[in-house]
């Protein structure tokens, strides 16, 4: 359930409205950390295993930006493959048989990413898609591992074609031209079927599979409204798999058989399957669920669909898995809200686990952390509201904290239960953070996903200004000192609160968000032109009698009524929300003789990367939270 405007554990507490704690706990002063001190964590992610499983392929910022490392398993050693000061690079592949990598880029965040070869050692390395203003985006190997696929707009920017390229002289051949707005979702080992999809709204696509031999396509979806994605094809070109909910509120997995016909669901539950990989050898497949705001990994065999036993981390989840071409070692990677992600190998057959990487920063102690609970919270008309709360430890009735409620990206877009350095910085200095999933959030049913269709910034909205209210029926937060902060579509809901809500939030902070609806909508990158009808069918099309409500729904035009600081953060390389949108914003409550600071980033596109940036943004918005925000009882008169 992806919207097209989408940025960016633990044990979760399921608590109906009111204390998400018990009376008796005890509360204490952690000791605070700095910006820097927190930042000196490590975001890590793998991607691959070599060729004789002997390491891994990772990205990891540790340098303040992202580069290529490889992890020995034996002796989890962490050697750097790329050393870019400038770009962060992101780990793809291994070249099969090598220790020769690909890695993605793009130009300051331009989103028009590159795929490079590098061999282990080399200063330099190939770029393989050269084309200028381009995005391109890997595919996977051919069944020899002698070649590659991915996918490239160079020939149309509106549209994706699928190419291979061979590994020895790297030429580029198109194997599927898509001048139709297709999403490719992947291609069969016999190079005989592509798997298809077609965006009709954000609620509803079209699934395909393209016989290359036929030239035909059969269709898999129906005429309901569902959504439906292709996740994986069996060698022998006989099976299916794909997840849809078709006829149910969430996604569940269904195995098809491409000789019959026929049919099966073989997993479902009361929250989305969002992800399904099938093993190399095929023994094997594993299914991630969005549960209630965290992965659930699972593994099953193929024969019988019986389920295999993964490691119990207890306080921690496993939020994804690749499994090793030898179908013996599992990659895992494994995080809480109170430590970033690190990355674990599990032998099957010995059962042995290893830990690869530590990501926290020794300093660091996670009992001054905030584990994070779901609570839910009734809205203006109660429907009931999913959010991930943040409570400092601090936090008592006799010292009442302040507190923000904390935007998603999106719209569709969803908080989830993990690791956030600016988070966590906020409550370690004393502020309660409510991160809301309100209506049109993904994650909470088909249902719950649509109800903020052509209605943003009034249903969704109110679900934040409730959040507010649930915040500050908490004995511990002080009711008078709430604000609101968030990112992109969250940015949006900032400005809005402040624009149509003015007395609700005592100040707003806001990423790069939309200002002004019928701009964003018209100038979307060309590459997303397969989904310019969905999207103009959730929000509006602001070349029709929709842009009446674009209009009245955008905070640009209604920025006299913004009363309270503002804080605005910019990337100025943004192609999704443009740089004027915040430029704009900045302007207007400037005249309005409110206090507005303005951060832009001149290295930075939507969302940003850069370790420096990321530092700046945390520190800079507890500054202005502290003065603006935070009670100051000592300079009361």
């Amino acid at each position: 359930m992806n919207r097209i405007l989408c940025l960016l554990s633990v044990i979760v507490v399921f608590v109906a409205c009111s204390q998400p704690t018990s009376k008796s706990e005890t509360t204490r002063i952690p000791r605070q950390y700095s910006i820097t001190q927190l930042f000196d964590n490590k975001s890590i992610s793998g991607t691959d295993f070599n060729n004789d499983e002997t390491a891994v392929l990772t990205q990891q910022n540790g340098t303040g930006i992202f580069n290529v490392y490889a992890v020995s398993i034996a002796d989890t050693q962490s050697t750097p493959l790329t050393n870019s000061a400038r770009e962060s690079i992101f780990a793809v592949s291994y070249l099969p048989g090598t220790n020769a990598f690909l890695y993605s880029a793009d130009n300051n965040g331009d989103e028009n990413s590159h795929l490079f070869l590098r061999r282990r050692g080399d200063s330099t390395a190939k770029d393989l898609t050269p084309w200028l203003k381009s995005a391109n985006s890997f595919m996977g190997w051919s069944a020899d591992k002698k070649s590659l696929y991915f996918t490239g707009n160079h020939r149309d920017p509106k549209f994706f074609d699928l190419y291979k390229m061979d590994t020895v002289h790297w030429n580029a051949a198109m194997i599927f031209k898509n001048d139709s707005g297709y999403g490719i979702n992947g291609i069969s080992k016999s190079e005989r079927y592509l798997m298809l999809t077609k965006a009709i709204t954000t609620d509803k696509n079209e699934c395909y599979l393209y016989d290359n031999r036929t030239k035909q396509q059969r269709r898999l979806s129906n005429d309901d409204e569902a959504n439906w994605q292709p996740m994986a094809i069996t060698a022998n070109d006989s099976t299916l798999y794909y997840t849809t909910n078709d006829s149910s509120e969430f996604t569940y997995l269904v195995r098809y058989n491409l000789g019959t016909g026929t049919k099966e669901k073989i997993y479902s539950d009361k929250w989305d399957v969002t992800d399904m990989q099938l093993s190399d050898q095929e023994n094997f497949y594993s299914i991630t669920v969005n549960e209630d705001g965290k992965n659930k990994v699972l593994l099953f065999t193929v024969a019988d669909n019986k389920p295999v036993a993964m490691p119990d981390f207890k306080n921690s989840d496993v939020a994804a898995i690749i499994i090793s071409p030898s179908e013996k070692n599992l990659l895992l990677t494994v995080g809480s809200s109170t430590s970033p992600a690190n990355l674990y190998v599990y032998n099957r057959e010995n059962k042995s686990l290893k830990q690869l990487t530590a990501s926290l920063n020794k300093a660091i102690d996670p009992k001054d952390l905030v584990t994070a609970t779901v609570i839910r919270f009734p809205s203006f008309d109660d429907k009931e509201i999913p959010a991930i709360y943040y409570k400092p430890l601090q936090a008592s009735a006799s010292e009442q904290v302040p507190a923000l409620v904390w935007v998603h990206g999106g719209p569709g877009g969803q908080s989830r239960i993990g690791y956030s350095n600016a988070i966590q910085y906020l409550v370690n200095h004393g502020y309660a953070v409510l991160a809301v999933n309100n209506r049109g959030s993904s994650g909470y049913g088909k249902t719950f996903y649509k109800l903020d269709n052509k209605d943003h910034s009034n249903g969704d909205l109110n679900d934040c200004i409730w959040a507010k209210q649930w915040l500050a029926s908490q004995p511990y937060i002080d009711s008078a000192a709430i604000g609101i902060e968030g990112g992109s579509y969250g940015g949006c809901m900032v400005l809005g609160a402040l624009a149509f809500h003015p007395d609700a939030f005592k100040v707003g902070v806001d990423l790069f968000g939309v200002a002004n609806w019928m701009r964003t909508l018209k100038s979307i990158p060309p590459y997303w032109e397969a989904t310019r009808k969905a999207l103009y069918d959730e929000m509006g099309d602001p070349y029709t009698a929709d842009s009446i409500m674009l209009k009245k729904t955008s905070p640009l035009f209604h920025y006299q009524t913004i009363n309270k600081p503002l804080l605005v953060f910019q990337g100025a390389n943004d192609v999704r929300v443009l740089p004027a949108e915040s430029d704009e914003i900045v302007a207007g409550v400037k005249r309005n003789g409110v206090p507005v600071e303005y951060v832009v980033y001149p290295d930075e596109g939507h969302g940003f990367v850069k370790r420096n940036n990321l530092v700046t943004t945390s520190e800079h918005t507890l500054q202005f939270l502290d003065k603006y925000l935070k009670p100051h009882k000592h300079n009361l008169p």
